[in-house]
């Protein structure tokens, strides 16, 4: 092992910087990755060699979380503290705030206007034809209705074409989804919320997904995000940890369930169908890819139950209401 000593985490100015000092910090330790999630575990940290390499493979900054139990695992746990001091003087500055790894604060998703649609803006452009002197001739009005007419056939053609290749899929008419900031809700027990919890069994020292009181539960706050083609992300905005996009896991002690990660490019997409049972504004969340639907461990829709991927099917624990927030 180096002499820990010399690397100081205030080296760094930005998230790059910082990144490469905890590269630096490893190589000292000369540790493995596998090395590494062993000895955290050995200190009572949760360190997936996976989640680090993915860490130090970018240039954004680590959850504090990660970092602490990076840091106590390469033998350098008496400055965890002037770890997450330096941490926090950059993320405060601004730095790092890229998204991917880096669960610190983020600007709230409303405070950007959405980006309007494409087909809004293919009509906006084919309404703007003026004459010389400013007003519409007859020509451009005729050029105009030949277009929508023209846009409205492709997008019936299009519903069409869905309809058809949809085969068993649900083809009820669709009621608008409240994106944006709200609250998912089980629709047998709309008192109970989808927000970040502790598995039961106390086998995953991370949050999962989990239905809670509404009341108990102000953070983090849930922003519906559209993604394009009718998908959309789950983010879970937290005032300290930042974002976090709600991620099925496909290994681990928590298999199945849903974990907020950092790198929401890589996060689960839900399509959001109504639900079988026919309830006003209930939805079901089809994950993509997988065509799974969440639902919860065990088909209950009580208090501190875990959400889950499942095969779909007519349960009440796959039907969610969602309410603007």
């Amino acid at each position: 092992m180096g002499n820990l000593r010399e690397l100081s985490p205030y080296a760094a100015e930005d998230a790059a910087g910082f990144v490469e000092s905890m590269r630096r910090l490893k190589e000292l330790s000369g540790m493995t990755y596998r090395e590494l999630e062993e000895q955290a575990g050995r200190n009572g940290d949760v360190l997936a060699r996976s989640t680090l390499a993915d860490v130090l493979r970018r240039d954004r900054l680590p959850r504090p979380d990660v970092l602490a139990a990076f840091v106590r695992a390469c033998g350098d746990g008496q400055r965890v503290g002037d770890w997450l001091d330096a941490r926090e003087r950059i993320a405060e500055g601004g730095a790092g705030r890229g998204g991917g790894t880096s669960r610190t604060p983020s600007p709230a998703p409303s405070a950007s206007p959405p980006a309007p649609r494409e087909d809004h803006e293919e009509v906006s452009a084919v309404g703007q034809g003026t004459g010389a002197d400013g007003a519409r001739t007859p020509g451009r009005r005729r050029q105009t209705l030949l277009a929508l007419a023209a846009v409205a056939l492709l997008l019936v053609a299009g519903a069409g074409v869905w309809a058809w290749q949809s085969g068993d899929e649900d083809t009820r008419d669709e009621t608008p989804v409240a994106d944006g900031w709200v609250t998912i809700r089980p629709a047998g027990r709309t008192g109970l919320c989808l927000t970040d919890g502790r598995d039961r069994r106390g086998a995953y020292g991370s949050a999962v997904a989990v239905h809670l009181p509404c009341a108990g539960a102000p953070v983090p706050r849930t922003y519906l995000e559209p993604a394009g083609a009718g998908l959309y992300r789950v983010q879970w905005h937290h005032p300290e940890l930042g974002k976090g996009c709600l991620t099925v896991m496909d290994t681990g002690p928590v298999k199945g369930m849903l974990e907020p990660r950092d790198d929401c490019a890589g996060a689960t997409l839900f399509r959001l169908e109504p639900a079988p049972s026919g309830a006003p504004g209930a939805y079901r969340f089809r994950t993509v890819p997988g065509a799974r639907c969440v639902g919860t461990a065990d088909d209950s829709v009580a208090e501190g139950v875990e959400a889950v991927q499942e095969p779909c099917a007519d349960s009440p624990d796959q039907s969610f209401v969602v309410r603007p927030d």
